[in-house]
């Protein structure tokens, strides 16, 4: 037996030890997962399941540390599933992903047993607690910057689409997803499971963990009147064909009231007993999901098992809730191991997988690429015919696909009646039934299930993991999928490695749905670009016509670790820029689209591609009246920003390039200035902001029905009539 003979360096600032348990010396000779192993031999040898006891101990004791070192977070719900974490962890398994964000430190804890937070310099549990909740160390929710974590996790109803990201990717990697009670009735998760596994039914190397705790933030969970038979039938119901469900109930000898009970309070035999179940089931699960079944693992016990409190009262702590309290106090005594009994943890995590996570899960390493070589881009005449910009980015989207087998697009709204059709035809949605009247098939890249969700998850997720994805939409449902989109490009601000930058492409504006009324005109998405743009890595852009889009996705298709949105129309529209204009608008911010001379001068910023064609017959106008006009197609907002205004010095892939004050001088100035949109005002704040003229701003107000384009603008106001007078009050 290994014999500690002082207390391990990295237990330093640990609170509490304690005695250690009957039988100890019996089951601990040596460390279940052998030297040169990465899991045990094993999930009913005892040995193993009692080490496996001990580590769901340490991790209760440490999420209840940590946190009760800030008087701040979240132990009662990581400590209901901390041994079938301790589980997954001795039978090798570290890709760990969660849905749940408030389980944070009790993930910052398994990353500490395993050594994986000394990349970011916290070595003992001192440390751990100081830079808890603290910046640049341990945030109250998982984030893109931690060592050896997967996936960002704050809003619920969200990991699922990192498990499949990563199972799609990775086959033979086994990628378990905790799923809270609570979480669970989010209305996308089940759904998003079953889209996957329609589209990519051999992908099933991903195991959804259902926390059945009973609770949620501060009441009982709403599944928490199922029954076991019920809750079976569920999942069983949603496509899983392999449900195991472990309830501690089963094993309970202490004689606790309700359904959902506590481990802890067992006797050491039953407490080993459902240990010893909560492997066996684990291991079942893994390798049930491995194997090709849709498989999902239930764990039945109360939330807070082990901590401080029971049921919602133990889902966060109060200012007061420090070290010192009794209760804490008490949890952390009965939680406490001897120093002996944390090596012993700690040997058998460093050795799990083959060392720390933050060396050896997926997202630790950069995932290869293939090359794309030249996109096959063409540039159409300039005044010649009408194009569909959305089209003419198809053709370099089929490109990026056919040279790339893990590229995915994702739409919910459907590929051919946003301008696309083209991505079907050459990259064909995937869906079991064969029908080459809709270019679909087993092993197609286009994937379009009904749900924004499932969409924005799973392209989002994908690009967060390493691989090339675009996310299409109409711009007025695109919302629906934005919670993970922008989840995903926090992440990548702050990530510890390059990714492809999740890119979307949103077509079929408010301008654009005149006959389908105001349930299709919502471009407040644009609201929430536009707020982002000052995270510094969200490049919200706005192509002016077919060849304008091409040079967008060709800048967007390489860069890293940014969150970029393109929007254009479905219609024919004039071709008015050259690629290289829009090569020099992608740094400058905008190009000048024509410019005439007159006694005074007028300034049109136009976001988008429709709005300026009033645009350009409000210009015929005020040039007749011998005013001079210059109209600028804004392409990237960001760049027009001033560095100060944006935090890019914080993400990981800096962008620094902002237009100076000449140059904005060159675009900008004038004798007055005026701001037009299809969408939101706020998208032209970096133009408002910096300019000196006089100024005002005209853009969507109200969604209507309307027969054309024209009248949805004229119902917003946005008519050459409107413009010139107001241009011409600007200037009197």
């Amino acid at each position: 037996m290994t014999v500690v003979s002082a207390i391990p360096a990295f237990c330093q600032g640990i609170q509490h030890f304690g005695e250690n348990l009957p039988n100890y010396e019996q089951y601990t000779t040596e460390a279940a997962i052998k030297p040169d192993n990465t899991a045990i031999s094993s999930p009913n040898d005892p040995n193993a399941v009692f080490q496996t006891l001990l580590a769901a101990d340490a991790l209760r004791y440490l999420t209840l540390q940590t946190a009760a070192t800030k008087q701040s977070g979240h132990p009662g719900g990581f400590a209901s599933i901390a041994d079938t974490i301790a589980a997954l962890v001795m039978l090798g398994h570290k890709n760990i992903i969660t849905e749940v964000g408030h389980h944070a430190p009790g993930f910052y804890s398994n990353m500490f047993l395993d050594r994986s937070l000394e990349d970011m310099g916290i070595t003992t549990v001192q440390q751990m607690g100081e830079r808890f909740r603290e910046m640049h160390g341990l945030l109250g929710h998982l984030s893109g910057q931690i060592p050896g974590l997967l996936n960002p996790a704050g809003p619920l109803g969200q990991g699922q689409h990192f498990a499949m990201a990563g199972a799609k990717l990775h086959p033979g990697v086994l990628f378990p997803v905790t799923i809270g009670d609570g979480g669970l009735g989010e209305p996308y998760i089940m759904s998003s499971f079953a889209h996957f596994n329609t589209s990519f039914p051999d992908v099933t190397n991903f195991l959804p963990i259902l926390v059945w705790n009973g609770y949620s933030q501060e009441h009982h969970s709403m599944v928490s009147t199922k029954t076991n038979e019920e809750m079976i039938a569920y999942w069983q119901g949603n496509g899983f064909a392999e449900v195991i469900l472990v309830n501690a109930k089963d094993y309970d000898d202490s004689n606790q009231e309700g359904e959902y009970v506590d481990s802890t309070q067992f006797s050491l035999a039953k407490r080993l007993a459902f240990t010893q179940a909560i492997l066996e089931a684990t291991d079942k699960a893994a390798k049930s999901a491995l194997n090709g079944t849709l498989t999902v693992l239930i764990v039945k016990q109360l939330k807070g098992s082990g901590v401080h409190k029971r049921g919602a009262k133990s889902h966060n702590l109060y200012p007061g809730d420090t070290l010192e309290k009794d209760y804490i106090v008490h949890a952390l005594k009965e939680r406490a191991l001897s120093p002996e009994a944390w090596q012993m943890v700690r040997t058998n995590f460093e050795r799990s997988a083959g060392g720390p996570a933050s060396h050896h899960v997926v997202t630790e390493k950069v995932l290869p690429l293939p090359e794309l070589g030249p996109l096959p881009l063409t540039e159409y005449e300039v005044h010649g015919e009408k194009k569909v910009a959305t089209t003419a980015m198809g053709e370099l989207v089929v490109h990026v696909g056919q040279k790339d087998p893990n590229f995915v697009v994702a739409n919910a709204d459907g590929n051919a009646a946003s301008g696309i059709n083209n991505i079907n035809i050459g990259l064909k949605i995937v869906h079991p039934t064969v029908d080459d009247l809709y270019f679909q098939g087993p092993g197609g890249q286009v994937y379009e299930p009904l749900s924004e969700d499932a969409c924005a998850g799973l392209a989002a997720g994908l690009a967060l993991f390493g691989a090339r994805t675009l996310w299409c939409s109409y711009e007025s449902f695109a919302i629906n999928g934005l919670p993970i989109w922008q989840t995903v490009t926090q992440a990548m601000a702050e990530l510890r490695r390059p990714t492809p930058s999740t890119i979307t492409l949103f077509t079929a504006g408010a301008l654009e749905q005149g006959r389908n009324g105001w349930t299709h005109q919502r471009p407040e998405i644009e609201n929430y670009f536009a707020g982002m743009m000052r995270n510094g890595n969200i490049f919200p852009l706005f192509p002016c016509d077919a060849n304008s889009i091409q040079v967008c996705y060709e800048w967007a298709v390489q860069t890293k670790n940014k969150g970029i949105t393109i929007t254009a129309s479905k219609s024919p529209l004039p071709v008015r820029t050259t690629f290289n204009q829009t090569r020099q608008g992608l740094q400058d911010g905008g190009i000048i689209l024509h410019e005439s001379k007159g006694k005074k001068k007028v300034v049109f910023a136009v976001i988008g591609d429709m709005t300026l064609i009033p645009v350009f017959d409000a210009a015929l106008h005020l040039e007749n009246e011998g005013i001079g006009v210059k109209i600028v197609s804004v392409i990237s907002p960001r760049r027009l920003y001033r560095s100060y205004d944006v935090a890019w010095e914080t993400c990981t892939e800096k962008d620094s390039h902002f237009l100076d004050d000449q140059g904005f001088e060159n675009l900008f100035g004038g004798d007055a200035l005026i701001g037009v949109t299809g969408g939101t005002s706020a998208m032209l704040e970096p133009v408002m902001l910096r300019s000196n003229c006089k100024r005002d701003t005209f853009a969507w107000k109200r969604g209507e029905t309307a027969s054309s384009a024209g009248e949805i603008m004229s119902f917003n106001g946005l008519t050459a009539e409107a413009l010139t007078k107001r241009a011409s009050e600007l200037l009197s």
